[in-house]
């Protein structure tokens, strides 16, 4: 494992040549098939269930702590913002900002600079923290919705399965309303939300996302320019229009033809 110093000078080398530009950092998500040299995070039979993540790091402070304080050390440069995976509800979520205060109050005391306004936010990736979004809200600046995991855990589908990989399905009707259950909570306590995973990628769905709200999509580098284009030829009204009407749909067919159907019409070359 990397040692604080080592983590701030690389967070910090990645800041510098991002600015203005933020950078989100999301706190480790050792676990599933996430491994890191030293750490034993074997013998689980069902690792994307079990010791990962947010869980594995609040169970090991000397992890969890220099990774803290190396991303706060480098918020001073002001466009640093902070992310912990896999929360599960709001216990979970306050112990970790916990956790993050003392780190800050620990930099104080030594008389280390960090930027005390750094954004903080949650990943939404487990169904239980998109239904209980209503009471995370208040607690973190912004959501970022994993959409890989949760998709998975929200259908119990393995997508790396080829007998099931068939039901991975991003526009069934439970990850969509859970997503809307996400951005009605970041609206009413006024956060912005992002969307991350292969999901924000795949400009068939792109119109049912912006119908949704979303402040921000996090894709692959080769995938910007095609989502770019995709966005500048939608409306958000049109958008918002759509998901009113599919909200209501029962099957991930249906609602995905809805869509593509707006994305054919709008950007019908990018789709081949």
């Amino acid at each position: 494992m990397p040692g604080e110093e080592e983590q701030y000078q690389t967070y910090r080398r990645v800041a510098e040549s991002v600015r203005p530009h933020p950078l989100i950092i999301r706190t480790f998500d050792l676990g599933g098939d996430k491994i890191a040299g030293g750490i034993d995070v074997s013998d689980e039979l069902n690792p994307f269930l079990g010791w990962r993540a947010i869980r594995f790091c609040l169970e090991h402070p000397e992890v969890f702590k220099p990774q803290l304080r190396a991303i706060l050390r480098a918020s001073e440069l002001g466009n640093v913002k902070l992310m912990f995976p896999m929360i599960s509800g709001k216990a979970e979520l306050i112990r970790a900002l916990e956790v993050l205060d003392e780190c800050k109050s620990e930099l104080a005391s030594a008389k280390i600079p960090f930027n005390a306004e750094m954004q903080i936010g949650a990943m939404i990736e487990i169904p239980s923290a998109a239904i209980c979004s209503e009471s995370l809200a208040p607690e973190v600046d912004f959501f970022s919705i994993g959409t890989n995991d949760l998709i998975q855990y929200a259908i119990a589908v393995d997508r790396v399965n080829e007998r099931i990989a068939h039901l991975y399905e991003p526009s069934h009707p439970a990850v969509l309303r859970l997503i809307k259950m996400v951005a009605d909570a970041a609206r009413k306590h006024q956060i912005w939300f992002g969307v991350c995973g292969e999901m924000a990628g795949e400009i068939e769905l792109t119109p049912l996302l912006l119908g949704l709200g979303v402040d921000e999509l996090s894709v692959s580098p080769a995938l910007v320019p095609r989502v770019k284009s995709a966005i500048r030829n939608l409306s958000r009204e049109e958008c918002e229009k759509l998901l009113d009407e599919v909200i209501s749909l029962d099957t991930p067919a249906a609602i995905l033809e809805r869509s593509l159907q707006m994305a054919r019409e709008g950007y019908g070359e990018l789709l081949g």
